[in-house]
């Protein structure tokens, strides 16, 4: 387990919160997110339990966690971990870091306070369940994109 406290963003810069179901682990994001990604990969789906997972990637050095968190690493399609922190209370997936992509941390859009965030690209769309449909331009659909960059 690993134990987190909130550092202080830069002053002026759009702060949001995501947080786990019991709220005992949260994340705070400063600025707007370098992209928002929803995955169809089987592992998403898996993770979630739901149709797919999505994510708003930041800067990890634009974050700060508060809390106590669980960690879950599995091995990614790249090859590199991915390392999953999770409520040991309530057990929410709040946030991930993959090495894929180093000092990234995707931040579960569904736990965030704010929500007005929606995806900006969708991938693994070789995966995505049939009946599943997200209203995104047709230039951000690319089934043979893996990661969002």
């Amino acid at each position: 387990m690993s134990a987190f406290k909130f550092e202080p963003g830069p002053a002026g810069m759009i702060e949001r919160t995501a947080s786990c179901s019991c709220k005992s682990l949260s994340i705070r994001a400063t600025g707007e997110p370098n992209k928002i990604s929803a995955c169809h990969c089987a592992a998403c789906q898996k993770r979630t339990g739901s149709a797919f997972g999505v994510a708003a990637f930041y800067d990890a050095e634009r974050t700060s966690v508060a809390g106590v968190a669980q960690t879950f690493v599995r091995r990614g399609d790249s090859g590199l971990n991915v390392e999953f922190h999770f409520c040991p209370t309530c057990g929410s997936t709040l946030f991930w870091y993959p090495a894929v992509r180093p000092g990234r941390v995707g931040i579960a859009i569904g736990c965030f306070d704010d929500k007005s965030l929606r995806p900006t690209q969708a991938v693994y769309e070789h995966d995505r369940l049939t009946w599943v449909s997200i209203s995104l331009p047709e230039s951000q659909r690319d089934a043979a994109h893996h990661w969002p960059e």
